[in-house]
This record gives structure tokens, sequence and C-alpha cells, in this order.
């Protein structure tokens, strides 16, 4: 038999039926997606003038661009309708920093759920055998949750200034030839975004998953089993402190009603003096 055989009959890869390591197996997944929809990106759009001068028309411009998004570098030529000469143009903005750091996040998430999850399954024992373990991966889930945070939200605003910047719309008002009304501009197509959406759906997800993590990473260190220690400690004082008064109170209870009935009780000296007095006063008479 293979060693994953034996493994597998074993039992070890029960662990993933555990919340721990089942979202740790997802954020790896989900990781995936992120990056690989950001930056395996490449698209672009088409556009056309179409001059008086027919010769001078070029009714299919192509400008394309991709990852990590530095529009200011994509230049492209457009007749000028004035003659042969042609204009340089370049789309505006920059978007590489929230795309590059959005794609940099995932990586490392993506490396850090696969080598957490091979150690939840491989090396559970060495994982929970002291605090430094769960420790470690508390601190790094709580950083992990916070950068999906802020990577996933400078990402969402660095493609809505892309979706700008790449509009055909916007592009066209670039040309000088589409400056003069005689000349026709169209936009032929406009570039396909439905992967760049994906990839900040992904992102908000992956924070999702994170934050939901704390909480069963938390439950593996020291802070949560001293925390639970320490409330269990004033219910065991409280208990025991009420059987012992439960106790006295019996006790007491038991021991007053005797005394109570006792005392109530009437002895058999007083009551052979309480019979003696009417007997005595009918001698008397």
């Amino acid at each position: 038999m293979d060693p994953v055989s034996q493994l597998a009959s074993a039992g070890t890869f029960r662990v993933l039926k555990e919340p721990l390591a089942f979202l740790r197996a997802l954020e790896l997944l989900f990781a995936i997606f992120a990056f690989a929809t950001c930056g395996g990106y490449s698209g672009g759009l088409r556009l056309s003038v179409d001059c008086v001068n027919k010769t001078e028309s070029n009714l299919s411009i192509d400008v394309a661009f991709a990852y990590p998004f530095r529009l200011h570098q994509v230049t492209f030529e457009v007749p000028t309708c004035e003659g042969k000469e042609r204009q340089k143009v370049a789309l505006i903005g920059d978007s590489s920093s929230s795309a590059e750091f959005f794609v940099t996040v995932a990586v490392f998430a993506f490396l850090y759920s696969l080598a957490a999850t091979v150690v939840y399954i491989f090396f559970q024992n060495k994982y929970r055998e002291n605090n430094r373990g769960p420790l470690i991966d508390f601190i790094v889930t709580v950083v992990f949750s916070f950068l999906w945070l802020v990577g996933s939200s400078a990402w969402a605003k660095g493609l809505s200034d892309v979706k700008v910047a790449t509009d055909p719309k916007e592009v066209l008002l670039l040309m000088s030839a589409c400056k003069q009304p005689s000349n026709k501009c169209m936009a032929v197509h406009s570039p396909v975004m439905s992967s760049l959406n994906t990839s900040v759906v992904f992102g908000f997800l992956n924070f999702i998953l994170w934050a939901g993590n704390i909480w069963f990473v938390f439950k593996e260190t020291g802070w949560h089993s001293s925390s639970q220690r320490y409330l269990s400690d004033p219910v065991e004082r409280h208990s025991s402190s009420y059987n012992q008064g439960g106790y006295n109170q019996d006790t007491y209870g038991s021991s007053s009603g005797y005394n109570q009935q006792a005392s109530l009780g009437p002895s058999s000296d007083e009551f052979g003096q309480q019979s003696g007095g009417p007997a005595s006063f009918t001698n008397q008479i």
C-alpha cells in the first residue's frame, strides 16, 4: 500500500472535516481564483476613425492592455485626418500599485494556506503540543484578514479607475481627429471586465473566510483555554459554596425543627400538673 493510502486509511485526512482545516482549504482555493483572475488578465478595445478623406481613415484601431495596468505606458497611433500625419496617444492612469498589492496578498495567502493545511494534516500533534504553533497561526490569520480587506478595497478602487480610463468614449476624447465634427469616430467594441470583477468578489470572499477563521484558530491557543478556566473557576466556587450552604441549612432546619417540636410538645410533668388542678378543686368542694 502506498503512503498516501496508508495515511488516508489511518484517518489522517479526517482533520479536513473540522472547521479550522476546512476553511484553510477554502482559503487555498479562493486565493488561487483571486490572483488568477486578476494577474492573468489581458484585454483591449477597438476604435475606428472615419476621416473625410477616406484614404486617411483607420477603421480598426486596437488598444491592448493587461496586468499590472500601467495604462500610461499603453500607446497607440491614430490618424489625424490632416494628411498622412499620425498621432501617438497614450491611455491615462496607473493602477499597478493596487493590482500588484492585491496579487501579492493572494499569492502569499495561497502559500501560507497550503503550508498550514499540510501541517494540519500531517503534523497535527506537533502543532498542538505547545502554544507556539496556534499562536503564530492566530497572528498570521489576523494579519491576512486585514491585508485582504485593504487589498480588496484598494483593488476595487483601482479597477474603477481602469474602467474609466479604458472606456472607449473617454479614449476617443484623446484623439485630435475626433474633435472635428466632420470626422466620424466610434467604438467597435469595449473591453471585457468580467474576470476583473470576479477578482474583486473573490478578494472580499477571502476576507470573509480569513476573518471567520480567526475564531477557530483562537480556540487552539492557550488564551482561549485560560479564559475558559477563568470563567469556570467562579462557577465552581459558587456551586461549592451553595452546596455547603444547603447542607448547613438542612442541618439547621432539621435541628431547629426538632427543637421546636420538642419545645412545643408538653412534658409529662407539666401535663400531670395541669391535670391535677381540676382534681384538687373537686376535693375542696
